[in-house]
């Protein structure tokens, strides 16, 4: 296990969110499927708890009020050194802030955006909350994957808004691009054309890193969830896609880094 970086670099994904009808339940399925513990707060979020692994936060949870009827996925942040800046920026090339910017007590400066194809993803401007604190260990965040239609004009964003450099996978049957920062890959762009979820759309989904992915799947199961893409192989390890009782989305990993 070690310690993140203190403060992002900004673009770089830095923290993921979940937001929920039933927090408790949801607490119970990844302290089961991950050993992760609850931390309350920050309290201007609402009711609002902090995934910690070995005392380190990796995670939030938050509840949806009884009156809201939201999508339940993961929310990817990407860090920013300021958010209101950042906001004006998504706005001008063809995004939409949807929420904020706004302060999250002491914690930080936080909006949630959405790209020109619709996807979703938050911004932080970290103070006494600089972020995941944990990288590599099994139940932490590895890696934030865009997927989208295609990755032509939504990378022109990103790069755009974020400053990303973008690496392009030349093939005619894989839409891929993989984000840099200072010379360092950060996150991914994936066109899928019409495979795309008609129930999700165009959507950043987490990788959680886990010490054996078949395991991780039929945990997953065990707890109520759905496995909806079985393990197998690909470029970075064993992966499946899979969900949890209320029906967020993401993908259990083992990388092959190690």
């Amino acid at each position: 296990m070690t310690e993140a970086a203190e403060r992002c670099t900004p673009g770089t994904p830095c923290w993921v969110s979940l937001t929920v009808h039933g927090l408790t339940a949801t607490q119970e399925f990844y302290a089961a499927l991950f050993g992760w513990e609850f931390r309350q707060g920050p309290d201007p979020l609402g009711p609002y708890v902090r995934a910690l692994l070995d005392g380190k936060e990796v995670a939030g949870l938050g509840q949806l009020a009884p009156d809201r009827h939201l999508p339940i996925a993961w929310t990817t942040y990407l860090a920013t050194d300021d958010a209101d800046l950042t906001a004006e920026s998504i706005r001008s090339c063809g995004g939409t802030v949807a929420v904020g910017p706004l302060d999250a007590g002491e914690a930080g400066r936080l909006a949630i955006a959405s790209d020109p194809g619709g996807a979703v993803f938050g911004l932080w401007q970290a103070a006494s909350h600089t972020g995941t604190a944990v990288a590599g260990a099994p139940g932490t965040p590895v890696w934030n994957e865009l997927v989208t239609r295609e990755t032509a004009t939504v990378g022109k964003f990103y790069q755009a808004v974020f400053g990303f450099e973008a690496e392009a996978v030349v093939s005619a049957d894989f839409d891929y691009q993989t984000l840099h920062l200072e010379g360092r890959p950060v996150a991914s762009l994936h066109g899928v054309g019409h495979a795309l979820p008609r129930d999700r759309g165009p959507h950043w989904m987490t990788h959680f890193e886990v010490a054996d992915t078949d395991e991780a799947a039929a945990r997953v199961a065990e707890l109520g969830g759905r496995v909806l893409q079985p393990p197998m192989d690909g470029a970075t390890g064993r992966l499946a896609t899979v969900s949890d009782p209320e029906g967020a989305v993401f993908t259990v990993v083992r990388s092959t880094a190690r």
